[in-house]
């Protein structure tokens, strides 16, 4: 079995210091094989919110993986945004923007979705697909494959593609011919954890499509701060998100999700 524990837009330069020490704690005391963080990890790109995000990821342990969102990229650097808009990003967090972690049970591929031509939106390209199918083809057939990209899969809710990273079915369809099992990922600040086969039809295929909400920052929008929890135990998955109780000063599960893999994919065997 593997732990991993599933934070996103962490947007230092708008955070709690309070909820930012209370998470870190909250995390060690999970104990993860594998932390996992999808973007968004400043408010704009500063290199005082580099190094602030940078001190958060050294508190925790165990290994990790983490891709750039849209607020990683500067904002007003026209110069900056056009020419070096991951330079930062490169020194102070990770010079891999398409990350690569494995073991003897899981294989993660990290999608860079962060784009500098658009201010908030992102997509996929054809070569970052055939770097993710080349990185997966090399894995065993036991090996539980997860993708983490900042930018989702779904919408707002089911019905609305607002927020949908670019060519989302090009990249979904090379997913199920690499047999991508799980899709992390953040920026709509919502939990999340449902079966791509509501969007995406693909014969004998159904993915996981998992979002986090924002982990420690002030810009909560519709949700409150909150991490995942994902236990992978193959065939089965359980999804557990922990939200922040101000009134408590402390976490508490406020959703449980359990998923078992057979012929046709994922499903949802339970919820609570």
């Amino acid at each position: 079995m593997r732990t991993l524990v599933h934070l996103s837009d962490l947007h230092f330069g708008k955070t709690e210091s309070l909820l930012v020490e209370a998470m870190g704690e909250e995390v060690r005391s999970v104990g993860p094989d594998l932390v996992v963080v999808s973007g968004d990890l400043t408010q704009r790109a500063r290199k005082n919110e580099f190094l602030q995000a940078r001190a958060f990821l050294d508190s925790l342990p165990g290994p990790r993986i983490v891709v750039p969102g849209n607020h990683d990229v500067p904002l007003w650097n026209v110069f900056a945004r056009a020419f070096t808009p991951l330079a930062r990003y490169k020194r102070y967090i990770e010079a891999d923007t398409d990350p690569f972690y494995s073991d003897a049970e899981l294989a993660v591929v990290g999608i860079n979705t962060s784009r500098s031509l658009t201010i908030k939106d992102g997509r996929i390209n054809a070569r970052q697909l055939e770097a993710a199918k080349t990185k997966l083809a090399r894995q065993s057939d036991k090996i539980t494959r997860i993708v983490v990209t900042h930018h989702p899969f779904e919408g707002l809710d089911f019905e609305s593609d607002d927020g949908i990273v670019g060519r989302a079915s090009l990249a979904m369809d090379a997913f199920s011919r690499s047999g991508v099992d799980m899709i992390l990922s953040g920026h709509q600040h919502l939990h999340r954890a449902s079966s791509s086969a509501r969007r995406y039809l693909i014969d004998g295929y159904a993915a996981l499509l998992i979002q986090a909400g924002t982990a420690v920052s002030s810009r909560r929008r519709q949700a409150g701060n909150s991490i995942n929890i994902i236990r992978v135990d193959r065939p089965d998955i359980l999804v557990e998100c922990r939200a922040w109780q101000p009134s408590q000063g402390g976490f508490e599960t406020s959703a449980r999700y359990s998923f078992r893999h057979d012929p046709a994919g994922w499903r949802a065997t339970g919820t609570a």
